[in-house]
């Protein structure tokens, strides 16, 4: 497995595709091994690296990962089969808005797909959380940028910046959801419901 593991990271370097800072991937299989995490949904699995870290956190972990992209969904379909978790993750071909998941819920609720939809992601999909679940998004300093927006040259870069503070005061302000920040790997947060009261072992 660590073989494969390498063999991802190698691909993701010289074929530009981002994937899951390592700080950010032990937060989240420490979170699902202390909190009995089975269900997850992953919207964004790129080649797969993420939903077979998370999946090797625990034998119990089912994972249901939405990639819009078909040349990364083909390489973490490959990757997926390759490691012998075709059982435990479903890789769904689509666009992560077009998905209907009707009567499915999940524990853990990871975002990591196009950061300019984040806010549409989040509330489309705050409807899937089982009681006591988690949602985390991770790239919210977006490689250093969210906190240098005036060194940012190129306009797209920098609208995709202003959605992702969009983003953050979002989560700040939501009426339902309490929200804790990190400055793990490229900047992760973790939002629970306010009345739950079966959140723990977070930190």
């Amino acid at each position: 497995m660590e073989e494969i593991i390498k063999d991802m990271e190698r691909y993701a370097e010289a074929n530009n595709v981002p994937i899951i800072e390592k700080d950010s991937i032990i937060f989240i299989a420490k979170y699902i091994k202390m909190n009995g995490v089975k269900k997850i949904l992953e919207l964004g699995t790129a080649i797969g690296y993420s939903a077979i870290l998370m999946a090797l956190a625990s034998e119990d972990v089912e994972i249901t990962t939405i990639e819009r992209d078909e040349k990364k969904y083909r390489e973490a379909v490959k990757n997926v089969n390759r490691s012998g978790l075709d059982k435990r993750i479903e890789i769904v071909f689509n666009d992560a808005l077009d998905v209907n998941l009707a009567g499915y819920k999940y524990d853990l609720i990871f975002i990591d797909a196009a950061k300019g939809q984040y806010i549409k992601f989040f509330e489309k999909f705050e409807n899937y959380l089982n009681p006591g679940g988690i949602i985390i998004t991770d790239n919210l300093k977006f490689h250093g940028l969210v906190k240098n927006k005036d060194k940012i040259e190129s306009k797209n870069v920098k609208g995709l910046v202003t959605k992702i503070e969009k983003y953050i005061e979002f989560l700040k302000d939501n009426d339902e959801f309490v929200t804790r920040f990190y400055d793990i790997g490229d900047g992760l947060s973790v939002s629970f419901r306010k009345n739950d009261e079966n959140v723990k072992n977070i930190d």
